[in-house]
């Protein structure tokens, strides 16, 4: 298929990437449903933002622990097979978490005892370790390396697409339909997304492994991030900048206790981020950044921190709205700008392993930032610790500039152009 350079539906027009997205649309949508509902109860049932912290850490754990080893295994297995065996684990432990929450809701003694629901997330978490590194490495061997910053940018938006719909979703069956509802709809969503993935054509070859040690093809993917400072930088920023500055998983306390607001304003309040991210997804989709790609991922990375300080000092639900939607535009910015990157610089037989070290990077600190910004609150306070965590962000982007210059000058087309020469 010949594809226009400038065309902004160049990777649409795959149909298998096209069945890949409508997999990750209705996976995001159970995921962001999941999030919603667990923060929730398990912030109503306690009161402690801890617990909230806890719930993320919990993910993370077992995601982080099998990284390397889940990279590995997409570069050595069929990608397709991977992803959709990490997937069927996930409906099953969303099942698990469903009927735990059947049963404590049947409960009359007030309380609620968290751990069933912390080795829940864990096995989400593992899930997803393995999906993350299969899924990136599957899209970027269906369309050409010419397609990748367009099909960077549609896959940032159909995330951000059921990012928006899932928390508003979430909410309001939680508040007017109960948790029970939400975590069935849960499961739905997540059997829709596997039979999606099941009519994506794939058929290329697992790359076989060469006569190296098992440790150092399984830390291969490691070193290959290492060396770049490109790729390093653009990993690392984003990784700070959600490890300190985000607040999404003290949604559910400052929507009850600075806002005094319920689910439902939490279900909007958590979609926010998603709909500015959208919203500056269509934009990239016609205008790539693939000029001055460097500076401009530092200063998307900065608008973020700036929006996380605004959000903490704001006690108006409309200026926190609007707040928490701009952070999200500027996440967007990064999310394909780094996305961009790390496809442009890997080779094809190291896809899936360096896709888990930007699991480990970014989709581990979501989980990770979640702890932090649970402990924070607890020691600070909850709005003085996500004021901290955005100034952290802006900190971390100073240092970054200054420290990395290759990632500074970084272009995308300049890229690109030396490997047309």
């Amino acid at each position: 298929m010949i594809v226009h350079k400038n065309d902004p539906y160049a990777a649409l027009r795959y149909p298998s990437f096209r069945r890949i997205l409508i997999g990750r649309l209705f996976l995001t949508l159970s995921i962001q449903i999941q999030a919603v509902s667990i923060g929730w109860l398990l912030y109503i049932k306690t009161g402690d933002p801890l617990a909230l912290g806890f719930s993320g850490l919990a993910e993370a754990i077992p995601y982080i622990i099998t990284s390397m080893f889940s990279g590995y295994v997409a570069d050595t297995k069929n990608r397709k097979h991977v992803l959709m065996g990490a997937m069927f684990f996930l409906f099953l432990a969303s099942i698990g978490l469903l009927f735990r929450i059947m049963s404590d809701l049947e409960k009359t003694t007030p309380g609620l005892d968290t751990l069933p629901y912390y080795l829940a997330l864990a096995c989400v978490g593992l899930s997803r370790g393995f999906m993350g590194p299969s899924l990136q490495a599957l899209w970027a061997d269906i369309v050409p390396k010419e397609v990748y910053p367009n099909a960077a940018t549609w896959s940032a938006n159909l995330f951000n697409f059921g990012a928006v719909a899932g928390p508003a979703i979430g909410g309001l069956m939680y508040g007017f339909l109960g948790p029970i509802s939400a975590n069935f709809a849960v499961c739905i969503l997540i059997l829709s997304s596997l039979i999606a993935f099941s009519f994506v054509q794939y058929e290329r070859p697992p790359h076989v492994p060469n006569a190296e040690s098992l440790s150092n093809r399984l830390t291969a993917g490691l070193k290959f991030v290492f060396s770049h400072q490109v790729l390093v930088g653009a990993m690392a920023l984003d990784m700070f900048a959600v490890l300190f500055g985000g607040a999404l998983a003290l949604l559910p306390a400052f929507t009850k206790d600075v806002l005094a607001l319920g689910p439902e304003a939490l279900g909007i309040l958590r979609a926010a981020p998603f709909v500015g991210s959208l919203l500056m997804g269509m934009y990239l989709a016609h205008h790539p950044p693939i000029g001055q790609t460097g500076k401009l991922l530092l200063i998307a990375v900065a608008g973020f921190g700036a929006c996380m300080i605004g959000f903490a000092m704001s006690t108006h639900y409309y200026v926190s709205l609007i707040l928490i939607a701009a952070s999200g535009a500027f996440d967007n910015i990064s999310m394909v700008i780094r996305g961009s990157i790390a496809q442009l610089l890997t080779p094809d037989e190291m896809r899936g392993r360096v896709s888990a070290v930007n699991g480990i990077f970014i989709g581990a600190s979501n989980e990770i930032g979640a702890f932090e910004s649970g402990l924070a609150a607890r020691l600070l306070g909850l709005v003085p610790s996500v004021i901290a965590g955005g100034s952290m962000t802006l900190f971390i982007v100073a240092i970054t500039s200054w420290k990395l210059p290759a990632l500074r000058a970084f272009s995308i087309k300049e890229h690109g152009m030396k490997d047309h020469e």
